[in-house]
């Protein structure tokens, strides 16, 4: 105690009651920038009439566009669940003991997701120049049905095969990282159990690399959205090629790529708020389940007080 009192005495002590909080200039000149930008912004979408902001509400719900909404929604469905289903395959296919599919799938994987997606889409869409016709029989035998290529693989077809077989790339590789993330030792257990490998994927490993799969699935599905865009491009009536129908009537290319714009961002919200309800849902139970913010994270990694810091070395 005496030696404790000593060096407190030959130590300044720390005046803790007129302490002022740590000011931040750079926090509150970007305040300031933010706040003056969206008041520039908002000034101009108010007073800037080549927006024809009365153009977009007419044509916001026409039926024209509903269609072509419809039409990106079902090719959104269609293609997330080839790509879900098929990306399952082919990465339990990738993680095979068997050389030769592990091949095969690394193969597919490397192959479509290195390949820009528009080419894809062209490619589909012209497969009649390189196979005319189509046909379904015994290898190097005789043929039990045929088909025109054309007449079978339609603007609609094209575009599904285009976005569904990418998006199975894709998935392969989220949920192939997904069944990674499982402890080994869970397989091990199911093993111990009787289980065949089948069974523990089933019952096991997929239930628990769920939580790894998901919300990235989720994230895929927005980018589907997106994506379905570029069919526009082999005159598939989705929601860009109806707006495009109509400005070339019209001649109002600004309004109508608003209201492009404004269905894209309605429906990537929706989605943006399921994603974050999936990801709460799939990380209940986990350790720091919930997401810290930036001001938390730095706060965790500040290193605490030590007796030789300041405020320590002021105390008894």
């Amino acid at each position: 105690m005496t030696t404790t009192s000593t060096e407190q005495r030959g130590r300044p002590e720390l005046d803790v009651a007129g302490a002022a909080p740590v000011r931040h200039p750079l926090r509150l000149l970007a305040t300031v920038g933010v706040v003056v930008l969206a008041a520039m912004l908002g000034h101009m979408l108010v007073t800037n009439r080549n927006f024809q902001w009365d153009v977009v509400a007419s044509w916001f719900t026409a039926e024209t566009i509903m269609r072509g909404l419809g039409m990106t929604l079902m090719l959104t469905a269609i293609a997330m669940v080839i790509g879900v289903g098929l990306g399952i395959l082919i990465a339990v296919a990738r993680m095979s003991g068997n050389p030769l599919l592990s091949a095969v799938a690394s193969g597919y994987i490397w192959l479509f997701r290195a390949i820009p997606e528009l080419v894809q889409l062209l490619f589909w869409f012209n497969l009649a120049a390189l196979l005319p016709r189509l046909s379904v029989g015994i290898p190097f035998g005789p043929e039990f049905a045929s088909w025109n290529t054309n007449s079978l693989i339609t603007p609609l077809m094209a575009a599904i095969l285009g976005l569904g077989l990418l998006e199975a790339a894709y998935m392969a590789e989220i949920v192939r990282g997904g069944l990674l993330s499982v402890d080994h030792g869970q397989v091990e257990a199911a093993k111990a159990l009787g289980m065949g490998s089948a069974r523990s994927l089933r019952r096991i490993v997929l239930p628990q690399a769920m939580r790894f799969i998901v919300p990235p699935t989720g994230s895929q599905v927005i980018r589907m959205v997106k994506g379905t865009s570029l069919v526009s491009v082999i005159a598939l009536a989705d929601l860009l090629y109806s707006v495009q129908v109509v400005y070339n009537r019209t001649f109002e290319t600004i309004p109508l790529l608003i209201v492009a714009c404004g269905w894209y961002l309605i429906l990537n919200s929706i989605l943006f708020v399921v994603q974050g309800a999936i990801e709460r849902y799939y990380s209940r139970g986990s350790v720091g389940g919930s997401r810290p913010s930036l001001r938390e994270l730095f706060r965790s990694r500040r290193p605490r007080n030590t007796p030789g810091s300041a405020i320590g070395e002021g105390q008894p």
